[in-house]
């Protein structure tokens, strides 16, 4: 039994690393906390969110700069959400948050026909109220849960439901211009993260609240990735290379590369004539 529970604890301690690791170079390459930020950490209450706290209070210890963390959750007043989950654990972290109570959940059900997909218009709105609070709290920094795999899946439906090349940042402005969204788990694997909340015993409160919706794309998005990932494996980190290596030229995108003026060796070319 005791070298089980050795074994145990080593594989624990690689997977901690692993995940340290991973945030910490995403942070430092992508800049996304510096000094005197203050950080609001968006909690669901998944497995994802949890880590990323759990991770972030534990850099803060020995990050090379001094910030804030923030823990924010949005109870959106789903039927049966478990209200005394979040507060009980984050007391016992003895980490600053708040608890924003917006019922979403009725304008949704008004809004979005029976039988259509809520999750699209639930996040627009969940991400209004949370891009507010934080502009009237100071907080210059919102760090999501999103990690390598959910970036990939974003990949996939883009082109292939939005006919677009384009994934999630680790870091992005949002369209106000006024808050910074970073993504600490980027460089994180979904496997670790949930093996990371089961080993922890995280609380983790269910995303299916507002009732089960296993039709929608981002599932499928997901069953195709673990098919190509079983019968291929590496495959899924061959993806997340290709959005690291982008080859503007060899693309089809006039706008991202001068297609127009490839090899012109006049200054000024003449006015292209229509071909239709």
């Amino acid at each position: 039994m005791q070298v089980v529970s050795k074994k145990t604890n080593y594989d624990f301690n690689k997977l901690q690393k692993r995940l340290r690791r991973n945030v910490g170079q995403a942070i430092q390459e992508f800049n996304m906390i510096e000094e005197g930020d203050r950080v609001m950490v968006c909690l669901s209450g998944g497995a994802d969110s949890y880590t990323m706290l759990d991770i972030l209070i534990s850099l803060k210890r020995s990050a090379p700069v001094k910030f804030e963390l923030i823990a924010v959750n949005l109870d959106q007043k789903q039927p049966d959400f478990p209200e005394h989950v979040l507060p009980e654990f984050l007391d016992g972290l003895g980490v600053s948050y708040h608890i924003l109570e917006k019922d979403t959940y009725s304008v949704v059900k008004r809004v979005v026909p029976e039988g259509k997909t809520m999750c699209g218009l639930c996040s627009r709105l969940r991400r209004g109220i949370l891009y507010r609070f934080a502009k009237e709290n100071g907080i210059n920094k919102i760090a999501l849960g999103h990690h390598r795999d959910d970036i990939i899946e974003t990949l996939f439906l883009n082109m292939f439901y939005g006919g677009k090349l384009k994934a999630m940042p680790p870091k992005l402005l949002s369209d106000d211009g006024d808050n910074i969204v970073i993504r600490p788990l980027a460089y994180c694997r979904e496997s670790d993260i949930k093996q990371y909340a089961e080993v922890k015993a995280f609380p983790i409160i269910p995303c299916n609240l507002c009732g089960s919706q296993d039709h929608l794309q981002r599932q499928a998005m997901k069953h195709l990735l673990n098919d190509w990932n079983a019968k291929y494996p590496g495959r899924v980190e061959t993806i997340f290379a290709a959005i690291q290596n982008v080859v503007p030229s060899h693309l089809a995108d006039n706008s991202a590369f001068d297609f127009q003026n490839l090899g012109q060796t006049i200054d000024e070319p003449d006015q292209a004539k229509p071909w239709t």
